[in-house]
């Protein structure tokens, strides 16, 4: 699958599932400015039929290089970001995984049995990182018991493979310059911010600053019923340079902790 064709179906499964991204991307085309993807996310289990490694060899295929790694003690996550080989104007991808040994058995087993009953035509392509749930009818009472040991693990119980979000690249602005003017923007239309940690992660010193919506709700279909439940968010980064003059073009992990959040029931 090219490369172009990938980042469609990626962002038209995003939009569907978060039109809040979609109206606020919108929203900046109407304000006059220029929206460019700086990165995109993508949460997944550190099974090795699906781990970091896997998802990423398919991005490798399509003329990424593997970058940056990253652990978060606290919630138990382990992550890499990956950079086009020869083209910084392509996002980069920024994949994420569970680490589920350091869970209960319960959480070990759920996991286990969600990628068994993936079909193996699936594992072996890239369609899979937009394929979205591929175990069957959801719930309630699974996914209440994972959120209570994991908002990222309850996350991908119930949403599967897709990105998580996009993040427009701040620096590409010529009138929303910066994170601060963006986020009076995004408030000033109705959106809610994350603010986890202040709502600006990062500073000019970390050659990064970010800050996010909080996740939007949507309506799950569960065996017990319908339930409400946070799904995705937008994000925005703006970075700033190195010494030898070129962008930064990793990650601050604890800055990426915070982002994290956006989905998190508990900071709703």
């Amino acid at each position: 699958m090219p490369l172009e064709q990938l980042f469609d179906n990626l962002w038209t499964q995003y939009i569907v599932e978060s039109p809040d991204a979609k109206e606020i991307y919108d929203l900046f085309v109407a304000h006059g400015e220029i929206v460019v993807n700086d990165h995109i996310a993508i949460r997944t289990f550190d099974d090795a039929r699906v781990n970091i490694k896997v998802l990423g060899r398919f991005f490798e295929d399509l003329g990424y290089k593997e970058c940056g790694e990253y652990n978060f003690a606290v919630k138990k996550l382990y992550a890499k970001h990956y950079e086009h080989t020869n083209d910084e104007t392509k996002p980069k991808i920024f994949i994420s995984e569970l680490i589920t040994s350091e869970f209960s058995p319960f959480v070990q087993d759920t996991v286990k049995k969600l990628i068994d009953s993936i079909p193996r035509t699936k594992l072996n392509s890239s369609e899979l990182l937009y394929s979205g749930t591929l175990w069957g009818e959801l719930d309630y009472d699974v996914y209440q018991k994972l959120l209570s040991e994991s908002e990222y693990a309850a996350w991908l119980y119930v949403f599967g493979f897709r990105a998580n979000h996009f993040t427009v690249f701040l620096n590409y602005m010529t009138k929303l310059k910066s994170v601060e003017e963006v986020n009076k923007f995004i408030k000033a239309n109705g959106y809610k911010l994350n603010s986890s940690g202040g709502e600006i992660k990062g500073t000019t010193a970390d050659l990064l600053e970010q800050s996010s919506t909080m996740a939007n709700e949507v309506k799950v279909k569960f065996k017990q019923g319908t339930y409400s439940v946070l799904n995705s968010y937008y994000e925005f980064a703006r970075r700033y340079p190195k010494p030898d003059g070129k962008l930064y073009q990793g990650f601050v992990a604890a800055s990426a902790d915070k982002i994290f959040e956006s989905t998190d029931v508990t900071t709703k």
